[in-house]
C-alpha cells in the first residue's frame, strides 16, 4: 500500500512515492504515461537511485515508466536480511500487482539487466517484452579493464560528486569523454546507496549467472549497447544477443550510460520496439 506521496513537478516528471511490499518499504517513482501497454518497470544499476533515470523516463512519449529504489539505495531503506535477483524479483512482480498491473515490460541497466533477466526468468507470463542495456549475464560476463572494475568496488562515487566528476569519463567512456560537463546534470541527482546497501548490492550479484537457461527465454528481446563501454564491453551484448532466441541488438555510439547522455534516441528506440 502507499505510504506517503509526492507530486510530479512537470509534464513527464515521476510521480515519488513508498509503498509497503510485502514489509519492505520502496521508494517508487512513475512516470504517467497514455498508453494502453503494458507499464515498463525499470531495474536501475548498481547503487543508482531513480532520480538517475530522470531524462530517461521523461523522454518516453507515451509509456507508463516505473522504478524503484532497491532496499538499502536512494529513499528505500535497509531490508531485515540480505537478498538476491530472485527476491528483488519478487519484490517487483508485487508491486506491479498492488499497482493493478498483472503484466509488464520489463528493463534493466547494467547492474539491474541481471535483475530484468531474472525477472523475464522467474516470471515468463507476467513480462511481456524484455529490454536489456549496458548488461551481462552475471559472473560469466566478460570484464572491463581491472582499472575501471576496482573504482567500482565502493559507492565513493555516488556520495562524492567530484569524485564522480574525476572518474566519469574514464569508467563510463562515450559521450562523456567528449564532453566533460554532461556529468554534472547526472551527479547533481545522485544519492546512492549506504555502504551497506552497496555491499548488499553486490553480494546479491556473486556467484550469480544466467548463461545456463538464456536460451529459455521466449519474450521478444531488445538489447542495447554502447561500442565505447569500459566497464561492460560489447561483446557480452552480443553473447546475450547469441543465447537469446527472440532478441536482436542495437549498437549506440556512447559508452556505458548512453541511457543518460542519450535519453531521447533511447526512449525512441525502446518505445519503438514496445510498440511491434
Amino acid at each position: 500500500m502507499a505510504m506517503a506521496a509526492g507530486k510530479a513537478k512537470a509534464d513527464g516528471a515521476m510521480d515519488i512515492k513508498m509503498f509497503d511490499v510485502d514489509g519492505q518499504l520502496l521508494r517508487v517513482g512513475i512516470r504517467h504515461g497514455s498508453s494502453n501497454r503494458p507499464p515498463l518497470m525499470m531495474f536501475n544499476g548498481i547503487g543508482a537511485n531513480l532520480e538517475l533515470a530522470a531524462p530517461f523516463m521523461a523522454a518516453l512519449e507515451d509509456t507508463t515508466g516505473i522504478i524503484f529504489d532497491v532496499p538499502g539505495v536512494g529513499g528505500s531503506p535497509n531490508p531485515i536480511f540480505p537478498y538476491r535477483p530472485s527476491t528483488l524479483a519478487r519484490l517487483g512482480k508485487r508491486l506491479g500487482e498492488i499497482l493493478g498491473h498483472d503484466r509488464l515490460d520489463i528493463s534493466g541497466v547494467s547492474w539491474g539487466g541481471g535483475l530484468a533477466q531474472q525477472f523475464a526468468f522467474q516470471y515468463p507470463s507476467v513480462c511481456r517484452k524484455l529490454i536489456l542495456a549496458a548488461t551481462a549475464p552475471g559472473i560469466t560476463m566478460v570484464p572491463g579493464a581491472p582499472a575501471v572494475l576496482s573504482k567500482m568496488a565502493s559507492p565513493r562515487r555516488y556520495t562524492d560528486p567530484g569524485y564522480m566528476r574525476s572518474i566519469a569519463a574514464e569508467i563510463y567512456g562515450g559521450d562523456f569523454r567528449k564532453d566533460p560537463t554532461l556529468i554534472n546534470r547526472h551527479a547533481s541527482a545522485m544519492k546512492g546507496a549506504s555502504q551497506y546497501g552497496y555491499f548488499l548490492q553486490l553480494f546479491a550479484m556473486s556467484g550469480w549467472t544466467s548463461l545456463p537457461w538464456l536460451w529459455m527465454l521466449r519474450q521478444p528481446t531488445l538489447i542495447m549497447a554502447g561500442t565505447d563501454d569500459p566497464l561492460v564491453p560489447v561483446i557480452n551484448a552480443r553473447m546475450l544477443n547469441t543465447m537469446i532466441a527472440r532478441s536482436r541488438l542495437e549498437l549506440l555510439d556512447d559508452g556505458h550510460l548512453f541511457l543518460v547522455t542519450k535519453p531521447k534516441q533511447s526512449a525512441e528506440m525502446i518505445e519503438a520496439f514496445l510498440r511491434e
